[in-house]
C-alpha cells in the first residue's frame, strides 16, 4: 500500500505534499495498471470528476492536465 494517496478535499499527496497524483504515485499507478491502460484512464477520470467537485475554484484545464494529461 502506498503512502502517496490523496488528501481530500484539497487533493494533495499524503506522502510528499505535492499535488496529487504526485510523480511517485504516477509511477506506481503506471506499474499497477501496466496491462490495463484503459482502466487507468477511467480511474483517473473518476478522480478528476471528484476533484472538480471538491475544487470548484480550480480551472478545468489544469485539472485535466493534472489527472489525465500525463497518461500516454
Amino acid at each position: 500500500m502506498t503512502t502517496h494517496g490523496p488528501v481530500l478535499p484539497v487533493w494533495t499527496c499524503a506522502g510528499c505534499g505535492a499535488p496529487w497524483p504526485c510523480r511517485t504515485r504516477r509511477q506506481e499507478l503506471q506499474a499497477e495498471y501496466d496491462e490495463a491502460p484503459v482502466s487507468l484512464a477511467l480511474y483517473m477520470g473518476s478522480c478528476m470528476v471528484a476533484a472538480c467537485q471538491d475544487m470548484g475554484w480550480a480551472p478545468a484545464g489544469s485539472l485535466h492536465r493534472r489527472f489525465l494529461g500525463w497518461l500516454a
